[in-house]
């Protein structure tokens, strides 16, 4: 609801929060990121994506938003390797 709201900054405090106590949880997790991403918390977005790879290594969503992150980061090498992971689970696309 936070996020719809466009406070992505309050979204991630209760997400935190849920995450703390469910580590498992992928959708709590990739929300959490997305919050983070969307305030500007670039390093704490990059460990939730991070976290995501983790638990589902073919998650092609997760790797783009990793290189979105990295790239904001102007870690663009970094990047490049999340950016081909994507393109070959998605059929080809480096968007």
């Amino acid at each position: 609801m936070f996020m719809e709201l466009g406070d992505p900054i309050y979204a991630a405090r209760i997400l935190e929060t849920v995450v703390n106590e469910e580590t498992e949880t992928r959708s709590m997790i990739e929300l959490l990121g997305r919050a983070y991403f969307d305030s500007a918390q670039l390093n704490k977005a990059e460990q939730a994506f991070r976290r995501l790879i983790e638990l589902d290594p073919v998650d092609n969503w997760a790797h783009i938003a990793l290189a979105r992150t990295l790239e904001r980061q102007n870690r663009h090498g970094e990047a490049a390797t999340y950016r081909r992971m994507y393109a070959v689970m998605s059929g080809g696309s480096l968007d």
